[in-house]
């Protein structure tokens, strides 16, 4: 067995779906390499064709994954999964019919089929109400209470406004004021996903973290045109979406590959030694800190304090 079979296949293939799906460019074969771990085994031969098996199964189940240019000279090609190809159009649901479809995604009946169809319907539509990877976990794997995640999609069905308690990886709690507009199960999480009123942005929430219940504050607003659910829960473990960021230095020479890395990383300046000042989505933090172990003594975390805790572990455990 090769070093790359000990990851679990469907746990690859999902990894590699939602690498594709998020890079902002076509990605080579090297650079996914460097990015999962599977594909980073140290024969790259046998890295090679485990890579291309996956290609084929997912191309087997319709997953639209291509071989394009990365530059307009052709020097060199990547790969990616073209967003409007591989999610389903947004399909809309009345209250009833919502609930109904909930219900037979939990329920765990005799007729896998139905229970398939159910799972398409709520976790394929891309910028309805429920959005997720298809064939994903289903609902009653979720860490969320089961009562939330009604009131929460009912909440964002009628584009209501809500306003709930938060608690963020760092164990920070505070009130969220929120125009609900969709929810995306990802990663075994359900997200409610709005326009946060404090923060004027569009934020998505993990239903584990609120606290109590939502409390309704009327009349929401509308999504924007073009709004798409998923783009702000994104996925894989080497990211996250959400209020939980981490601020990590970046050396100039290192930069450009971490923004590339961390969809949804921002550059926010540079310290007075010309280090990059990056912030980072991150709900994971063993996840992140083994990813920021890849850039040796070119990362280094500022905040928060129990990221730069976890790295410091990882690194001490290396050296034990």
């Amino acid at each position: 067995m090769g070093e790359g079979d000990r990851a679990e296949p469907l746990e690859r293939l999902l990894n590699l779906v939602g690498l594709l799906l998020e890079t902002p460019k076509p990605m080579t074969f090297e650079e996914i390499r460097r990015v999962l771990e599977p594909y980073g085994q140290s024969n790259p031969e046998s890295a090679k064709r485990m890579f291309e098996r996956d290609k084929d199964v997912l191309r087997e189940f319709g997953v639209p994954l291509e071989l394009v240019d990365v530059d307009v000279w052709g020097t060199e090609q990547g790969y990616v999964i073209p967003k409007d190809r591989y999610y389903l159009q947004e399909i809309a649901f009345e209250p009833d019919e919502l609930g109904a479809l909930l219900v037979a995604a939990q329920s765990g009946g005799q007729d896998p089929a139905a229970e398939a169809g159910a799972r398409k319907l709520l976790y394929g539509a891309d910028g309805g109400i429920l959005a997720g990877l298809a064939g994903g976990p289903l609902a009653s794997g979720s860490d969320a209470r089961s009562n939330l995640v009604h009131a929460a999609a009912e909440a964002a069905q009628e584009l209501r406004r809500v306003r709930f308690s938060y608690r963020t990886s760092q164990g920070q709690e505070g009130e969220r004021d929120v125009d609900a507009w969709a929810m995306v199960f990802r990663g075994g999480h359900w997200y409610l996903v709005g326009s946060d009123r404090d923060r004027d942005d569009v934020r998505a929430f993990r239903l584990s973290r609120i606290v109590g219940e939502l409390a309704d504050a009327g009349e929401g607003s509308v999504p924007p045109e073009r709004f798409r659910a998923a783009d702000h829960v994104q996925s894989g473990p080497w990211v996250a979406a959400g209020d939980d960021r981490a601020t990590v230095l970046f050396s100039p020479a290192r930069t450009w590959w971490a923004l590339s890395q961390f969809p949804g990383a921002t550059q926010v300046g540079t310290d007075d030694e010309g280090w990059t000042i990056v912030e980072l989505p991150m709900a994971d933090e063993d996840a992140t800190a083994a990813l920021l172990l890849e850039y040796g003594p070119d990362a280094v975390v500022r905040s928060p304090a129990s990221l730069r805790d976890a790295v410091i572990a990882r690194l001490e455990a290396i050296g034990a």
